[in-house]
């Protein structure tokens, strides 16, 4: 199985951050790494490889050398994506049919949601004996769907139409004898009693399968693209690494869709934490962690905007990505990406050692972008960091495009950059 089909296949099976978590888990747990808990006292070893999660939806995993404490080369991803959550009591039952009260998780292009076999998937917090556990669900059947008003009725849907998510976008589930049948499926499916749910987190998703397509399978399509893809290239780079001459880290976090501000997002204490955690178990001192942040590499791996085919007029003419050309670094003079000439100029190194071809992207000057993780993650550690992704199409749509050469590159030069 090649690396794309193997991203393909997680894909599918990580529907959200929760369960993408618990999939890298199961990565890493096979190549021999360690799960660390931040309530317990930590035991590192030099030559040892090891994960920590929080909230069960980011993992931070490492490996150390042999020499034992050393800088730090970090890479960062984050495994959320735009979705629809279910608000707390979600019924809607009217006269004939039953809707699902939701509400909009990050940036999405809403109209691509409409009309397709939608699923939920989440966690539930059940209560066990005198606390409450965990449990995942993924209900995996097309349970939903998002239907479009006719045309007869909405003259305006194909010339800018703007959608109400309090109206337009509430999902059917069923007639009115559906009744209370949904919260009785999802507890089934966990293996809980209905009466023992707490409460939850979650989200629909879409049912439609990955596909390779175009002239001599040049593209292929799958729902979370952004920022699966290069999440699951971190990791599968980092489980196949040696650590050499430095502390090797993936970090995956949640909740960049929404501004990283939580606990298990980029803008919390998590990666710190991690760093500085491993540094005094393995016996360094305070100052010589300090000196080890400062010394080290993060390279934040956030996905990156192709040239549209229908659009090319949207993208600067000197500083623009295709799919299937190699690996983009990110630059923005108002330092919404963190990459500067320094650090450009290293990762475009590691690039060429590993035989990987690399584009540059910048926004138009009167098009303003968005903003990824790196920065946000400079701000509790500091060090040298560059801004990178793949190129692809369609991002925060619920079904997105990508190039399939470019998976390949982004390991090999994840790889290197490890070595």
């Amino acid at each position: 199985m090649d690396r794309l089909e193997q991203f393909l296949n997680f894909a599918e099976q990580a529907p959200t951050a929760f369960h993408a978590a618990a999939g890298f888990r199961e990565m890493l747990e096979a190549k021999g790494f360690q799960e660390l808990k931040e309530t317990d006292p930590w035991l590192v070893d030099a030559g040892g490889r090891y994960y920590v999660t929080r909230n069960g939806s980011a993992v931070i995993a490492f490996e150390v050398p042999e020499t034992g404490f050393s800088p730090f080369r970090i890479i960062a991803a984050h495994g959320d994506s735009p979705a629809f959550k279910l608000k707390e009591r979600f019924e809607d039952c009217g006269e004939a049919y039953v809707r699902l009260n939701v509400e909009r998780y990050g940036g999405m292009i809403m109209s691509s949601w409409l009309d397709r076999p939608l699923s939920v998937a989440g966690r539930l917090a059940v209560r066990e004996g005198d606390g409450v556990g965990v449990r995942l669900v993924n209900l995996d059947r097309d349970v939903v769907l998002i239907p479009n008003q006719p045309i007869h009725f909405n003259r305006d849907v194909n010339e800018g139409y703007k959608y109400d998510p309090q109206v337009d976008l509430m999902p059917l589930y069923g007639d009115g004898e559906a009744k209370g049948g949904l919260m009785k499926e999802i507890a089934e499916a966990a293996g809980v009693r209905e009466e023992d749910i707490l409460s939850h987190d979650l989200f629909l998703y879409s049912r439609e399968r990955a596909s390779v397509w175009g002239a001599g399978d040049t593209f292929f399509s799958c729902a979370r693209i952004d920022d699966l893809e290069c999440a699951w290239a971190a990791m599968a780079a980092l489980a196949g690494s040696t650590a050499r001459d430095a502390v090797n880290v993936c970090a995956v976090f949640d909740n960049e869709e929404v501004g990283s501000s939580t606990r298990q997002g980029a803008d919390s204490s998590f990666l710190y934490d991690t760093l500085t955690r491993t540094g005094f178990a393995l016996g360094a001192s305070d100052g010589e962690i300090r000196a080890a942040i400062a010394g080290g590499f993060m390279v934040s791996a956030d996905n990156a905007h192709a040239v549209h085919p229908n659009h090319p007029e949207k993208f600067d003419k000197q500083n623009r990505a295709y799919m299937n050309k190699g690996v983009v670094i990110k630059h923005n003079a108002n330092q919404k990406y963190t990459t500067d000439a320094v650090s450009s100029a290293r990762f475009t190194l590691v690039c060429e050692e590993a035989g990987v071809p690399v584009q540059h992207f910048v926004n138009r000057s009167d098009l303003p972008g968005g903003s990824t993780l790196g920065n946000i993650s400079n701000t509790h550690v500091s060090m040298d960091t560059v801004d990178i992704g793949l190129a692809q199409l369609a991002m925060h749509s619920v079904y997105e495009t990508a190039g399939t050469k470019d998976l390949e590159y982004l390991v090999r030069a994840f790889e290197e950059f490890w070595k």
